[in-house]
């Protein structure tokens, strides 16, 4: 039979559509032709398939050799077909057994010497093909990361070599082991920070209630310690999380092992663009914010950003998702992340100093902190000062509580959110926040009372509630009353 079916996997976003590779020979003369609306790295293929098809000992047809990758209007990139395309051309010419063909799903890069090479979003592919019973063989490095997803439908392979002996009954291929990391990564310890006291609660009702925040002061003031710490105070991921974060690494070629249920810490360089930061590309790839889903965004020296840039933060900021859209492709990608950013008051960072070093005139402070959109700041739960250290903090001996003794208490408090509504306080929903965010009448009126002397939005009322419910959790108390409210609206507003 000069026909050969088998059946792979492209990427979309998180989603991986079957794409069923066809293999013909035909007679004419030798020539080898992929169609299907391939990429680059996909028609290079080509190349890559004879030499491993040679090298492994088989006889490579000289044939004309036609290769669909259906459906056509499908863009298919990487060398994930590699493999597929392989197994094609010698079942088509009758080089291995087509029986098993069918029962399985192909998806690996060949090397030269017919080796197996990792591919990019093997976990993602997994969970995106949930709905089917196929197994998958993979590279063994993918198949390790796969397993976590379904250990019983993945069979790791080292070789082509390797895949048609288990197609031919010669041999077979065996799941993976993942051996995944027991203890988390250490983190630095929220005992270095000196003083500090007002910016260290601040981060532990973030990490309670998986607030964003903002810190704004003087250079050398602990915000970036303080930033690099706060890791270490998160409560851990669920399985759930662990998997849809490991997902969405896979697809960037970063998921490691070691990592394993370690929220991550995406820290990019304030001359990212904007396409770095929410995912883009001719082929759409997830950019910092879908690479720190259920983990933290820090953002240093904040209105260094373009603004522009800062802008495209404001949608993800509210639904949790970024949606990309080109003009021949679409991709979502999940992108709850929690915001972190540091920023200076003024370009040389003084004002209000004491000293009086700061030499910044008035226009240059409002074109400075203009690069911060009203509409951007109301999407901020926290914000707050981080004063300069005092001379006698730092000759103190280190007396504050530890990262260990902060994270008990925020994991303590996230559960009772868990318990009560199924998800942080951050996440609420103005029909929810009405049901698990109940104040006292006090605690209402004096947060009517900051809307309208301070002028504030309809947003920033419910975006309150949410930090106040977060403080009361902290305090173990059932109701919001007018002290957790009174903290909650000094944490919004910087002086």
């Amino acid at each position: 039979m000069a026909v050969a079916v088998l059946r792979s996997r492209a990427l979309a976003g998180v989603h991986a559509p079957e794409v069923i590779v066809e293999t013909h020979l035909g007679s004419g003369l030798p020539s080898f032709t992929i169609v299907g609306l391939p990429e680059a790295e996909v028609r290079e293929a080509r190349d890559r398939v004879r030499a491993a098809i040679q090298n492994s000992q088989f006889d490579f047809p000289v044939s004309r050799i036609t290769v669909n990758l259906a459906p056509a209007d499908l863009p298919k990139e990487s060398g994930r077909f590699d493999l597929a395309i392989a197994l094609g051309i010698l079942a088509a010419s009758g080089q291995i057994r087509q029986q098993r063909l069918n029962d399985y799903e192909y998806a690996g890069e060949l090397a030269l010497t017919g080796e197996l090479r990792p591919i990019r979003g093997a976990l993602a592919m997994l969970i995106g093909a949930a709905n089917s019973t196929r197994p998958f063989i993979l590279p063994a490095h993918s198949a390790a990361e796969a397993s976590l997803v379904a250990p019983d439908r993945v069979l790791a392979a080292s070789s082509l070599l390797a895949v048609c002996a288990h197609l031919n009954g010669q041999a077979t291929l065996t799941s993976p082991t993942l051996h995944l990391n027991a203890q988390p990564p250490s983190c630095p310890d929220m005992a270095d920070v000196r003083g500090q006291p007002a910016a260290k609660r601040a981060l532990e009702i973030a990490a309670a209630g998986a607030h964003s925040l903002l810190m704004s002061g003087p250079p050398g003031s602990g915000k970036s310690m303080l930033a690099e710490r706060m890791p270490g105070i998160m409560p851990p991921m669920t399985d759930s999380e662990a998997l849809e974060s490991a997902a969405v690494l896979s697809l960037s070629g970063q998921f490691d092992a070691r990592h394993w249920k370690s929220r991550p810490f995406r820290s990019p360089h304030h001359t990212a663009s904007a396409a770095a930061l929410v995912g883009g590309g001719t082929t759409p790839r997830p950019g910092e914010i879908s690479l720190a889903h259920h983990g933290i965004l820090f953002l240093d020296e904040l209105p260094e950003f373009a603004r522009h840039v800062l802008e495209v933060l404001r949608e993800p900021l509210e639904t949790g998702k970024i949606c990309i859209s080109r003009a021949a492709r679409q991709a979502e990608y999940p992108a709850r992340f929690q915001l972190v950013a540091a920023m200076n008051p003024c370009p040389c960072g003084y004002l209000g100093d004491t000293s009086g070093r700061c030499r910044c005139n008035p226009d240059k402070i409002e074109r400075y902190r203009s690069k911060l959109s009203g509409p951007l700041l109301d999407r901020i739960d926290l914000q707050i000062e981080v004063p300069a250290i005092d001379p006698d903090d730092l000759q103190a001996a280190p007396s504050g509580e530890n990262s260990h003794m902060i994270r008990q208490r925020v994991i303590q408090a996230r559960q009772h959110q868990l318990q009560r509504q199924g998800k942080p306080n951050a996440m609420l929903s103005s029909a929810e926040l009405d049901c698990h965010a109940q104040a006292e009448p006090a605690a209402l009126d004096l947060l009517t009372a900051a809307i309208r002397q301070l002028g504030l939005s309809a947003r920033a009322w419910h975006r309150s509630l949410r930090l106040a419910r977060t403080i009361a959790d902290l305090a173990e108390h059932p109701a919001i009353n007018r002290q957790h409210m009174a903290e909650a609206i000094h944490l919004r507003r910087m002086h």
